[in-house]
């Protein structure tokens, strides 16, 4: 066996932990998720989780950094929007947002269990909410060059923008629905919110 060839190896059994971690976080949720249990989903040796993560935790970072890396590839996309003072710009952030976080729901979920139970954890799961926020800041600028006037400075201001998306999110993508409500549908969450959002940063409504 070549060296090439053990790395290729190496990352497929990596990717094969995580995708199987993602799988089994849905059904069990992370805190009542064993190391077994993923490497059974996985169809791997137990012992061979050891060979890529120290620990669960190590595994869910892992799969932070993952997430991050699909929000700088989103921030990438040729038809990213970024003046504010458009109501367009602010729908497509909500719009990778709310998608974002549909389709990693059971990750998102594992991630906050962890960091209610690993103070250290939830201070690396504090800095990816920082992070993101901060890479949107400069698309406030465009706001105050239009002559009006954000709810607070800029940097407070988004987020303001990002608590309101991600609790919304949350609400109703990971919780179940309060008795007697109803869920969004997609189109009715980022309209919604994209309403809230434009009108709180510019005062306008469209």
């Amino acid at each position: 066996m070549t060296a090439m060839s053990r790395r290729e190896k190496a990352a497929e059994t990596e990717a094969a932990l995580k995708e199987a971690a993602k799988r089994v976080f849905a059904r069990r949720g992370y805190l009542n998720t064993k190391i077994t249990d993923i490497t059974a989903e996985a169809s791997r040796a137990a012992g061979s989780f050891y060979n890529h993560f120290a620990s669960k935790e190590e595994l869910l970072e892992a799969l932070l950094r993952d997430l991050a890396a699909s929000g700088d590839e989103q921030a990438a996309a040729e038809d990213h929007l970024s003046d504010f003072s458009d109501p367009k710009a602010i729908r497509w952030h909500v719009r990778q947002y709310w998608d974002f976080y549909r389709d990693n729901a059971a990750t998102m979920r594992a991630l906050r269990e962890a960091a209610m139970v690993n103070e250290s954890f939830a201070w690396t799961f504090a800095g990816f909410g920082t992070a993101q926020a901060a890479d949107i800041t400069g698309h406030l600028d465009h706001v105050t060059a239009a002559g009006l006037r954000l709810p607070a400075p800029a940097s407070i201001s988004v987020v303001l923008m990002y608590q309101l998306i991600d609790g919304f999110a949350q609400r109703w993508l990971l919780d179940p629905p309060p008795r007697g409500w109803t869920a969004p549908t997609d189109e009715e969450a980022v309209e919604a919110l994209t309403r809230f959002i434009y009108r709180g940063f510019t005062g306008r409504d469209y």
